[in-house]
């Protein structure tokens, strides 16, 4: 229907000004009266984007003071206009459109249609509305608008607020008009040559230059992959605004980083205890219950005398309602202007269950117990930087609900492992050294470092083991430990530096025992994290994990080598070790391209069981998806093993595999001291002769010429590190250790399948990151 005012409004009224400013034509307020179908059209046909409206210069000027004319965009389902006048400067009335946008006039935070903010504007417009598109006055709009910010934030509004939003777009879409209005502009004498254009373009391209040089980045990223906030305000602007914040904070005798907080009850707990069956909808409690409750605002939402916050803490989230009528006023102003998403507030008040069925705080008192000076990431997008998330992980944890869950989750399951291990079978938890004198227990290369005053070289542990194998000689029958690792070796999405992992051993027990105990963990802590409490198949990725088929497969790793492979390799060259190579190479490159790139690793190996275990990760440990125990390793690579009871060459030890990743890794423990240093020697020999067949492939390179050999070559050599013998393991042997069998989890690993994430760093509260420059 036509609008509800008898005379048309001037040119650049909303109507007129969204219709003709969206369908880019120049259209002129004739003093005909539009039809009713055509407003219709208009009001229903709203733009996506924010615009500013400019009047024709075709106009006829009525010589009044202009004022600049805004257009906000289209946010939600509903738009309505209604004019009203106002006396400005005391001596004119004008028109004035208030415009509002929202899916609802005042709405719940956490209901399922407040998903965009109701938003008022006043736009004032002087009789005079038509202007020449000339600079000048563009520049005056901009100045004005500049003003309108300016005015919005000295009255305590941030770059957060619906208001400074949509006066901030405005004012981007007056210069993006003066800058098309200036490149169109041509050199004297009609040469048609752009000269703003030019100096764009030549700008443009120094940009471009830098860039390629590695320079500043450009604006709205910061080095190390930061964003500038949604608003357009840099993140040190919000900073300072809210800075500001917090000395009028103090200026009103409030604490803006309080001492304590005695709250009554958490946020789940309240959901828990008063369900919509107890609490209907539009209902307050009235049996003088008042709670008190505290958090970060994670949501904020102001409608004239009513503001609505959502407070989330460590259990979950609650509505705080703020009614103008029941808080002083000014704890009301407080909310209105200092207290910003982010910050942690503590309330009190009784509870009510709003019309949208939101279970609420009415708030009768309030406090902002921590201020917030930086801003949170977007509400529904979170942490996109991924370098960011990593490095500044408790900004994730505050922005992201999935990532607190899986930290929960890695907590249950560890709390999973030591209530069994200690409650049901009677294991007891050590603490053995962090610093080594001789890094043993494995073979990888450690972190050095220098006790001072001992004067005396140590390295970080890699592995747990052989303390805890002392403690079993020493009489500790079951001991276990869950401790950290640090191992000196490359990342990925499935390695970390420094990790964590359970290491226990059992007297009088064997392989077959760790066989047993290794399903049961494993399948307790999946159904500890489960929705249904119960072991059921788990989602990873795209696939799904079926632990409940218990036993789980089980196959030797020779055998599983043949069935990739069709190559015997421990049986079939009856131990010559030529043959063997000869024929495991064309196996590899008929198996598949990636295969085929071990085809060095295998030239360099210096026995059959090293040849074998390289032919296993090349054709089949990136197959195994569903949960497979890998038995029968070779004796060359199991130093630590009894020799199987009733097999040549192969130790009673397994590999448990699932997604294609090694999770647990177990052998009856080797007890006799004579044969524990012959492995030791022949492992250490073995490890200088692999690393010195590394050197050499790598100096061939280089005399080839090939590209980035030199690299490759000083890549080498930084790997290279001792395998040292520990002499006091071998004479703790020799006062006698039991028959044993032990078993080690990777711990990340574990949580990374049971909470289907896909890299370790996802698991790692503060994974090892490359230092920032």
């Amino acid at each position: 229907s036509p609008p509800p005012w008898s005379s048309p409004p001037p040119a650049a009224c909303l109507f007129c000004g969204w219709w003709s400013f969206a369908r880019g034509k120049t259209r002129t307020h004739a003093t005909t009266t539009t039809s009713p179908k055509m407003m219709t059209m208009m009001m229903l046909s709203p733009p996506a984007l924010p615009i500013a409206s400019a009047p024709s210069s075709s106009m006829r000027r009525l010589g009044r003071k202009k004022t600049p004319t805004t257009i906000f965009a289209r946010t939600s389902a509903s738009f309505s206009i209604a004019p009203t006048t106002t006396k400005t400067r005391g001596v004119r009335e004008h028109h004035q459109h208030r415009c509002v946008f929202s899916r609802s006039a005042a709405t719940d935070s956490n209901s399922s249609n407040s998903n965009s903010n109701s938003v008022v504007f006043n736009r004032e417009e002087d009789d005079d509305l038509c202007d020449d598109d000339d600079t000048t006055t563009i520049d005056g709009k901009i100045a004005r608008q500049a003003a309108v910010v300016k005015g919005l934030k000295d009255g305590g509004k941030t770059n957060q607020d619906e208001e400074v939003k949509a006066a901030v777009t405005v004012l981007k879409a007056l210069k993006a008009e003066r800058e098309k209005a200036t490149t169109t502009t041509t050199t004297p004498g009609g040469s048609g040559t752009n000269v703003e254009t030019k100096k764009k373009k030549q700008k443009q391209g120094a940009t471009n230059a830098q860039r390629k040089k590695g320079g500043t980045p450009p604006r709205g990223k910061k080095k190390g992959g930061g964003e500038q906030s949604s608003s357009g305000s840099s993140p040190e602007e919000v900073r300072q605004v809210r800075i500001e914040k917090v000395a009028q904070l103090s200026a009103a005798n409030q604490e803006p980083f309080a001492y304590r907080f005695d709250r009554t009850n958490a946020a789940a707990k309240l959901q828990a205890a008063y369900p919509e069956s107890a609490l209907a909808k539009g209902c307050e409690l009235e049996n003088g219950t008042r709670e008190k409750v505290c958090g970060r605002v994670t949501s904020r939402r102001v409608f004239g005398k009513l503001a609505f916050m959502t407070l989330t803490d460590a259990s979950g989230t609650i509505q705080l309602y703020c009614d103008e009528s029941r808080i002083d006023p000014e704890q009301f102003e407080t909310i209105k202007t200092l207290v910003d998403v982010g910050d942690i507030v503590g309330c009190e008040g009784p509870l009510k269950r709003t019309d949208k069925g939101e279970l609420s705080i009415v708030v009768e008192d309030i406090k902002v117990l921590t201020k917030s000076l930086r801003n949170l990431p977007d509400k529904w997008h979170g942490l996109q930087d991924v370098e960011i998330k990593y490095r500044q992980r408790y900004v994730d944890l505050i922005a992201s609900s999935e990532s607190r869950d899986t930290f929960y989750q890695r907590a249950q399951i560890i709390k999973t492992m030591r209530r069994y291990l200690e409650d049901e079978l009677e294991f007891m938890e050590m603490e053995t050294p962090i610093m080594h004198t001789v890094s043993g227990g494995a073979d990888a290369k450690p972190f050095n470092t220098h006790h001072n005053a001992l004067n005396m070289d140590l390295t970080l542990r890699i592995a747990t083991e052989l303390h805890l194998k002392r403690l079993v000689v020493g009489g500790f029958e079951r001991v276990y430990e869950i401790g950290r690792i640090f191992r000196n070796e490359g990342l990925s999405t499935r390695h970390n530096p420094e990790f964590t992992s359970i290491e226990l051993y059992q007297a009088y027990g064997d392989v077959t025992d760790m066989l047993e105990l290794t399903e049961e963990v494993i399948c307790r802590c999946a159904a500890a994290v489960s929705p249904s409490k119960q072991l059921e198949p788990i989602q990873y990725g795209d696939e799904t994990i079926d632990l409940t088929k218990r036993p789980w497969r089980r196959a030797s790793m020779n055998d599983l080598v043949i069935e990739a492979c069709n190559v015997d390799v421990l049986n079939g060259f009856d131990g010559d070790l030529e043959k063997a190579k000869a024929a495991c190479e064309p196996a590899l490159k008929a198996h598949s391209k990636q295969a085929g790139a071990s085809i060095p690793a295998v030239r360099d190996s210096p026995n059959l069981g090293t040849l074998l275990n390289e032919m296993f990760e090349a054709t089949v440990e990136g197959t195994l998806r569903q949960p497979t125990f890998v038995l029968d390793h070779p004796i060359e690579i199991s130093p630590l093993a009894k020799p199987h009871r009733d097999k040549k060459g192969v130790t009673e030890r397994f590999e448990l595999f699932v997604v294609g990743r090694e999770l647990a890794n177990a052998f009856s423990e080797l007890t006799d001291p004579i044969d524990q240093r012959e492995r030791f020697e022949k492992q250490s020999r073995a490890h200088a002769e692999t690393q010195r067949a590394a050197v050499l492939r790598a100096e061939r390179k280089v005399e080839r010429g090939d590209k980035d050999a030199s690299d490759v070559l000083k890549e080498t050599k930084d790997d290279i590190y001792e395998f040292p013998i520990d002499e006091d393991f071998i004479n703790a042997l020799e006062y006698g250790m039991p028959p044993c069998g032990g078993l080690g989890i990777g711990v990340d690993r574990l949580v990374m399948l049971l909470t289907n994430s896909p890299s370790i760093r996802d698991v790692i509260a503060f994974p090892t990151l490359k230092k920032e420059e």
